[in-house]
């Protein structure tokens, strides 16, 4: 079969293409970004490109017109609606039909997230799976007949743990000893294994925690000596230019031989990266990071493992295993001592994972015995409910909406994205924020122009539709009513746009699509609620915590006024930051911990959102805007007009 060179730019990357190959897919086996939200199937119309032929003296390649499948129709419509520019083709529907230099514009890079995966405080005692003990061991004499195996062993029975060397231990102990006037220490894992041994140097131990998101991956690591914090990171999850969503990249699996594999082998390699990263800034020996917790939701936690996903994609949603699950390092290549030990938090059930259960073990002490809300949200909002001394849990499809995809002018929390919005209720003008510039500012600004803006990410989104509302430009039902500020609206085909931002270089609308996709999504997560609160009979909340990084970002405020918790004032509604990260992190530092959650999560009652005969009605009455003006006349004549048609 024909192949062809490909160049892409900025990168520099080079790959090889065959013959009639999408450019989106040459990309992606290549490991180049270009940003998409419908994983290659020309509907998000995100995965822009730019080719401009002739000679390209720097990279020896001569690019034809021929070199490109002629446009599309699905690129055809797009150019017709202004949605691709007409020096740009689509990535996913463009063949490859010969030497090509691609450039990826800006606005179609991955761009990195502004993630903001820190730690918060957390309370546990500092009692680790691993422990350090030095040892001083007599000099043997023919009398004794001794093993220094043996005597290891029984020198650590001065501090009461009963272990026995492994192999590696074994092997290198009679060195050690000799080297070290007899003295020794013995790395002991719970308490009954002697997984190495170390010369007496004044070495600590170190574990991390990880959390697994679908769209960023945080790492902590811990001086597992004193318990301190001393290392963190966050990065993008590579696996996300293979779906924007858990079930595109579930679809992907199901759809591509193998891929599986390639977005397991996709996420270890991005935390074998992040480990090195941290052994590199410690200054850490090999054998020094000994323990790894994670976490994630259970479709990350199963391709990390390196399970097939596939039936989490369908009823009725069945785990390869729900239990704590403890893997030796070495069969995952990530770059760890053979004696590392990967752990992986207990999940609750098919679409609530380890993530969840992590965010409930900081949790747990508050919950107790106390009506208490928990709720991650995300594509897949995960939520846990205690009242009564019962705690039940469900997961609830809110889709991408909230992080911005699906959203005409929405963008994930990367610099330049508005993050905050405010609607004067009088002039119906806007104000923004956006992501790394402190000021208000509007497309009237004197310095607008100075700043790329490049869209609205989640946390503009839950603000702007709760300012539309309270502002008079959209009813209850999430209809806009244009008359009230013409000079903001402009037409949308049948339907209607609010200027958000008008300028030359770029205009964000929030269109009717977009309340619509919100207003889903919003829905969706009440009704887990209401689904919850029915089930445990529970009338009233005392307390609703926020957890993720996505939660972070959240006013509470506007999370009151969005109405995804019915009648939760904003005073009851807090933040915990990245909960799930620091579940991780206490089950890392304490055994304790470690054995608390796997007993409590065996307690939690299960909910299926999906066969609960109540959730439609629930979806349907958590559709409308609290702050909103009751249905407009415009829009009682439009449905009726709608009826009368139909």
């Amino acid at each position: 079969m024909t192949s062809h060179t490909i160049i892409f730019t900025p990168s520099g990357v080079r790959a090889i293409a065959e013959n009639s190959e999408n450019v989106f897919e040459v990309a992606l086996r290549a490991g180049v970004d270009i940003s998409s939200i419908c994983g290659g199937k020309g509907l998000c119309k995100r995965c822009q490109i730019e080719v401009e032929p002739g000679t390209h003296a720097k990279f020896n390649i001569e690019v034809k017109a021929s070199s490109l499948s002629k446009l599309t129709p699905t690129e055809k419509k797009a150019r017709h609606d202004g949605e691709l520019a007409e020096n740009r083709r689509l990535s996913c529907r463009a063949k490859v039909l010969g030497d090509l230099v691609v450039e990826i514009p800006a606005d179609a890079r991955e761009h990195e997230s502004s993630i903001k995966k820190t730690s918060t405080e957390i309370d546990t005692e500092l009692n680790p799976g691993v422990k350090l003990y030095m040892v001083k061991l007599d000099v043997p004499t023919f009398a004794d007949n001794p093993s220094d195996g043996g005597a290891l062993t029984e020198a650590l029975q001065a501090f009461g743990v009963t272990a026995k060397p492994n192999l590696k231990a074994l092997v290198k102990i009679q060195n050690i000893l000799k080297a070290n006037d007899r003295t020794a220490i013995a790395v002991v894992r719970d308490a009954t294994e002697i997984i190495d041994v170390w010369p007496p140097n004044p070495f600590n131990l170190y574990g991390a925690a990880i959390d697994i998101g679908s769209t960023s991956v945080a790492i902590y690591v811990f001086d597992l000596t004193d318990g301190g914090l001393v290392y963190e990171q966050a990065a993008m999850n590579p696996q996300i230019r293979y779906g924007e969503d858990l079930m595109s990249r579930v679809s992907y699996v199901m759809l591509n031989k193998e891929g599986d594999k390639k977005l397991t082998a996709e996420i270890r390699k991005q935390i074998k990266t992040m480990l090195a990263d941290a052994n590199e800034a410690l200054g850490l020996e090999p054998n020094q990071l000994l323990e790894v917790t994670l976490v994630g939701n259970p479709i990350m936690h199963h391709l990390f493992i390196g399970a097939d996903p596939t039936e989490l994609g369908q009823a009725p949603f069945t785990l390869t295993t729900k239990d704590w699950l403890d893997i030796p390092a070495h069969l995952l290549d990530l770059g760890l001592s053979d004696v590392a030990r990967i752990s992986l938090l207990p999940l609750i059930g098919g679409h609530v994972g380890a993530d969840t259960t992590g965010a409930y073990l900081t949790q747990y002490d508050t919950m107790q015995g106390r009506s208490v809300l928990l709720v991650d949200i995300g594509t897949n909002a995960e939520i846990v409910l205690s009242h009564n001394d019962r705690v039940a849990a469900c997961s609830s499809p809110t889709g991408p909406a909230f992080e911005g995809a699906e959203i005409s002018s929405g963008v994930r929390a990367s610099h330049g994205a508005i993050e905050r919005v405010r609607i004067d209720p009088e002039t119906k003008e806007p104000r923004f924020k956006i992501i790394g510039h402190d000021d208000w500012l509007s497309d009237t600004a004197a310095d607008i122009s100075e700043h790329m803006i490049t869209g609205i990410c989640g946390s503009g989104i839950f603000e702007v539709m709760v300012e539309l509302a309270s502002a008079g430009l959209v009813d209850a039902s999430g209809l806009f009513i244009p008359d009230a500020a013409p000079h903001r609206f402009e037409v949308d085909g049948k339907g209607w746009k609010y200027v958000l931002l008008r300028r030359e270089t770029k205009t964000i609308y929030i269109k009717q699509t977009d309340v619509r996709a919100v207003q889903l999504a919003k829905a969706a997560l009440s009704a887990g609620v209401s689904l919850l609160k029915e089930y445990l009979d529970c009338d009233a909340l005392e307390e609703v915590l926020l957890a993720g990084a996505f939660g972070t970002h959240l006013d509470s405020k506007y999370v009151a006024g969005i109405g995804i918790v019915a009648g939760a004032p904003a005073e009851i509604i807090s933040s915990i930051g990245n909960a799930a990260g620091m579940g991780a992190a206490m089950a890392l530092l304490n055994v304790d911990e470690k054995a608390r959650i796997i007993e409590a999560v065996k307690s939690i009652e299960k909910l299926e959102t999906a066969v609960e005969p109540k959730f439609q009605d629930y979806f349907v009455a958590a559709m409308t805007f609290p702050t909103a003006p009751e249905v407009s006349t415009q829009s009682k004549r439009g449905r009726r007009r709608k009826r009368r048609e139909t």
